[in-house]
């Protein structure tokens, strides 16, 4: 029997494609991404973290106890993320504090609002979130230096392994959702597709 989950990757194929597989990501296994192309996306993407880190708080705080492990797993690897942004931006001498670009605006933006949304809406947009970044960095193939650590962060088995956690306690609660709950998740999922791809976009756009 199909999860909910796969369903939702099933039910919308084209614009999870989009998401994951996309010329900016496609152009860094290549190494023809331009820096002023790449220096948007990490200084924009830094931006995203910290309001991803905010929603992972808010995420935490309405999560049953069994799924705390987890979720405080992911929470202290943001920690280390945030230092290694500063640390990339630094080495490229990229200004961070910088306005967010509206494709990240509007991202940011969602991510604010699902702190009003029920539990399992919130945890198939956390996980949706993750398996996104997973997979788009891990579907172009290898990647070469520099881009190659970048990759890493997300592409790595451990991630992987941590994605699949947070799919299995976004089943966990849908399951015993009402339908309607099931459907709000559905959707957000589709949000979650479109602003990722609109974030490459953006990035790739700066060129």
């Amino acid at each position: 029997m199909t999860s909910i989950c796969q369903k939702f990757l099933q039910n919308h194929p084209k614009i999870w494609h989009q998401a994951t597989v996309h010329p900016f990501l496609q152009q860094c296994q290549l190494g023809t991404i331009k820096p002023e192309q790449f220096n948007t996306w990490l200084v924009q993407d830094y931006q995203f973290v910290i309001e991803f880190t905010r929603m992972a708080g808010r995420f935490l705080a309405v999560a049953p106890p069994q799924h705390f492990n987890v979720i405080l797993g992911g929470i202290s690897a943001l920690k280390d993320e945030l230092n290694w942004f500063e640390e990339k931006a630094a080495e490229r001498q990229l200004n961070l504090d910088t306005k967010k670009q509206p494709a990240c605006a509007d991202y940011c933006q969602f991510m604010h609002s699902l702190g009003e949304m029920p539990y399992p809406v919130q945890a198939t947009a956390f996980w949706a979130i993750e398996l996104a970044y997973n997979q788009g960095w891990q579907l172009p193939g290898k990647m070469n230096e520099p881009y190659a650590e970048f990759a890493d962060r997300w592409g790595n088995p451990g991630f992987t392994e941590y994605v699949k956690l947070l799919e299995s306690q976004a089943e966990q609660v849908l399951q015993t959702a009402p339908e309607a709950i099931q459907q709000q998740a559905e959707s957000v999922f589709v949000q979650v597709a479109n602003l990722e791809k609109d974030f490459w976009q953006m990035a790739f756009n700066a060129a």
